[in-house]
């Protein structure tokens, strides 16, 4: 409590001081913004999915098949008469503070980044290892974004515009703590 009190409280010399600690145990847990107030809409839907490599005993690099991440969050939500925040936000969320640490790039330019990273990977190794068999210890995702078209115009006007193409995006493989899965 005293680490998001510091992270709340007005600058005081003290969480000036210890900055760099507080939010490295603050964010992104308890991340606080205006998007409550002032909600920024989402312009593209996202398909999260992750595959898994393991080293067999002989050596082999075995690949998994994709595992869709956003399908399992989307039907925990559908349902759920009382979806909780976390289970419609948390992957989305992650993603998105991603992009914004990382931009294009995918190398991390800070600690912040570095924690977000580990943040996406650690939620993605956890689904996987909660619903699929086998042990791993790497993990790949991959993201496609599929743009929200405008809203097909009703009567004579100008018409709108093709949706854009979907956008596909591979992360580097992580490694991950030796996952058992299953």
């Amino acid at each position: 409590m005293l680490l998001v009190f510091l992270e709340v409280a007005p600058p005081n010399p003290v969480s000036r001081q210890y900055s760099r600690q507080v939010d490295a145990w603050v964010f992104p847990l308890f991340e606080q913004n205006w998007r409550l107030f002032a909600p920024d809409p989402e312009s593209v839907n996202r398909r999260i999915s992750a595959r898994t490599m393991h080293t067999a005993a002989d050596g082999a690099l075995r690949v998994s098949g994709w595992f869709d991440l956003s399908a399992v969050d989307t039907a925990a939500v559908r349902h759920d008469p009382f979806p909780s925040h976390t289970a419609q936000n948390m992957l989305r969320r992650a993603w998105t503070s991603y992009l914004e640490t990382h931009g294009g790039d995918d190398r991390p330019h800070s600690q912040r980044a570095v924690m977000i990273q580990e943040y996406l990977c650690n939620i993605a190794a956890e689904r996987v290892a909660a619903r699929h068999h086998g042990a791993f210890e790497s993990i790949q995702l991959r993201v496609i974004s599929l743009p929200i078209g405008a809203p097909a115009a009703v009567g004579p006007g100008p018409r709108a515009a093709a949706p854009k193409p979907a956008d596909t995006r591979y992360l580097p493989w992580w490694k991950v703590a030796p996952h058992a899965a299953g």
